[in-house]
């Protein structure tokens, strides 16, 4: 039997497991609808979900809230946590002991919520979820079987952010997901 969120938040505890300890405001565990068919993982917190203690509320979660739109899906609707627990300093890229320590907390969340479709948001989660090497280039807006799942490798909504070029790209797979959730609905009797 699977453990629910809160008991994986509180095998969590104040979480001292790497350094990032040190440097957190706050640990960002995850939010969304506990019993959602799409999970999104993204890299790790920036500066503002540090603060407000909730993934994608910058910036770049005001971006993933419009695409959501596209894909027909609401905030609300999802679940959405993140590869590390903690913001690693200046937005610094994951260190592999660091994803170590974090990941079996994602790995039970994934367990709990058990969605249909998971939407990996950046290289490091595209690359922890699918166990590969490959970039998020090579891998976005094709969608990948692993075990039960459906995942769709999809830029993080900050890539836009940084290179507009990216945005149409981004508009373009959340189409994807908004037809590849369709397409589970009806295979499961749910539209």
């Amino acid at each position: 039997m699977s453990k629910t969120l809160q008991d994986i938040r509180e095998e969590l505890g104040e979480c001292r497991r790497c350094e990032l300890c040190e440097t957190r405001t706050t640990i960002v565990f995850g939010v969304g609808n506990p019993t959602t068919q799409v999970m999104f993982i993204g890299e790790a917190p920036g500066k503002q979900e540090d603060l407000g203690a909730e993934p994608f509320i910058g910036a770049a979660g005001k971006l993933l809230n419009e695409l959501l739109g596209i894909a027909g899906l609401k905030r609300s609707e999802v679940y959405i946590a993140n590869v590390l627990k903690c913001r690693p300093p200046h937005n610094a890229d994951p260190l592999p002991h660091q994803i170590e320590a974090c990941t079996p907390f994602l790995r039970e969340q994934v367990r709990s919520i058990s969605p249909v479709v998971l939407v990996t948001l950046g290289r490091f989660a595209t690359q922890f979820i699918l166990r590969t090497d490959q970039g998020i280039s090579q891998l976005r807006g094709r969608i990948q079987i692993t075990g039960r799942f459906s995942v769709l490798p999809i830029y993080h909504p900050a890539a836009a952010i940084y290179d507009r070029a990216k945005l149409p790209v981004l508009e373009q797979d959340f189409a994807l997901l908004g037809a590849l959730v369709a397409k589970r609905r009806e295979e499961l009797g749910l539209s």
